[in-house]
């Protein structure tokens, strides 16, 4: 009883106390450890991965073998140097109370009870019907949603590497997250720079657990965003620097060398034509977003309109033809975020029809030019 009210009371006293530095062989060993998994100190959407421990026993000792000598109180930190470097681990209960040294008699548990709900409550809601257009695009991914529904069915037929290539903007991203959500499978994206490690081994290494973690969690979507950085053609090999290492783990786990079942890979670029042949070859298919019609244009802008902080008022149809060109982030970032901006500087309590035209002209004097734009 008395241990159960230190316990309850202590650790808010010690809070509120100076940290005092305590010498290893001044403090108590400690009997428990219990720790929460709480990811990276500098948060990135692409560093996503998902703890998922299936021994506790297997993972005890590697804490041990890993934090062994050290000394920690309530709420400190202690970081993973090994499987995922830099990942955060928070200490949610130590006894005895207070700084406690960790040693080979410490019970290391993990604790995990809010990790599922977290992941659910950061899950966005975007489905395939709320993206507009891409109806070829969304046809197609129909196969994918079966093949992550009831991945045994396929075998060797799976549908593993999909290329999404078009302009900027024009709903890759969104595309892969809504195609995600439609079944509830893990969304795990990355940049493709971001695979190059800086040491020989690391790009590797990193493609492997990535593919290993997916494979844990699956049904699993793993989205690689601007994949010509690390894939350009080998005519290329001036500005493509040294990323064979990273190529060839990426090809070896598209190529199946170990199966991931319940696993698709996603990548993303802008110009497919850049890509080294031997990357592109693995793709079983390649799905073109094009810059939205007429009619997509104004469902886009009216789908924005509705959620914009500020009331629009406004002839949206005029503006149709007029924004030729413009992916669907153009419109947001370029047109309507500009609009909004206006009036809100101006106090106004809607935006107004000036404020899109005033958006608009700076757009055709090329203060503001969209990227579809820029290059032709």
């Amino acid at each position: 009883m008395i241990q159960t009210y230190l316990d309850r009371w202590v650790p808010i006293k010690t809070k509120l106390s100076k940290r005092v530095v305590i010498d290893k062989d001044d403090a108590r060993p400690a009997r428990l450890i219990r720790l929460r998994p709480v990811g990276f100190p500098i948060r990135e959407m692409h560093r996503n991965y998902n703890i998922n421990i299936e021994n506790i026993e297997l993972f005890e000792l590697y804490a041990k073998e890993q934090w062994m000598g050290s000394i920690v109180s309530l709420a400190d930190y202690l970081f993973d140097q090994r499987v995922i470097p830099d990942f955060a681990y928070q200490v949610t209960k130590a006894l005895p109370t207070g700084a406690v040294k960790i040693d080979e008699n410490t019970i290391i548990e993990i604790d995990t009870t809010d990790l599922k709900q977290d992941s659910e409550s950061k899950r966005t809601k975007i489905k395939l019907a709320d993206v507009i257009g891409h109806s070829q695009v969304k046809k197609k991914c129909r196969i994918v949603m079966r093949y992550l529904e009831e991945p045994e069915q396929f075998g060797d037929w799976a549908p593993r590497n999909v290329l999404f290539y078009g302009a900027p903007g024009t709903g890759k991203t969104m595309t892969a997250r809504a195609l995600a959500n439609e079944v509830e499978a893990d969304f795990m994206m990355v940049r493709a720079t971001d695979l190059v490690g800086e040491f020989v081994g690391d790009g590797s290494k990193r493609i492997h657990e990535l593919y290993s973690t997916a494979a844990d969690n699956a049904p699993t979507i793993i989205f690689i965003d601007e994949l010509d950085a690390i894939a350009l053609d080998r005519s290329f090999q001036s500005v493509r620097g040294d990323v064979s290492e990273v190529v060839n783990a990426l090809l070896s786990e598209m190529d199946g060398l170990r199966e991931n079942v319940g696993v698709v890979t996603i990548a993303a670029t802008n110009n497919p034509m850049l890509l080294d042949k031997a990357i592109r070859s693995r793709f079983e298919e390649e799905l073109n977003f094009k810059v939205p019609t007429d009619g997509e244009r104004l469902k886009i802008l009216q789908s924005y309109a509705l959620t914009l902080p500020v009331p629009l008022e406004a002839d949206l149809a005029g503006f149709v033809k007029r924004i030729k060109g413009f992916s669907g982030r153009d419109i947001k970032e370029k047109l309507l975020k500009a609009a909004l901006y206006k009036a809100m500087l101006e106090d106004s309590k809607t935006v107004t029809q000036r404020h899109l035209e005033e958006s608009l002209k700076e757009i055709d004097l090329g203060i503001s030019k969209p990227p579809g734009e820029m290059f032709s």
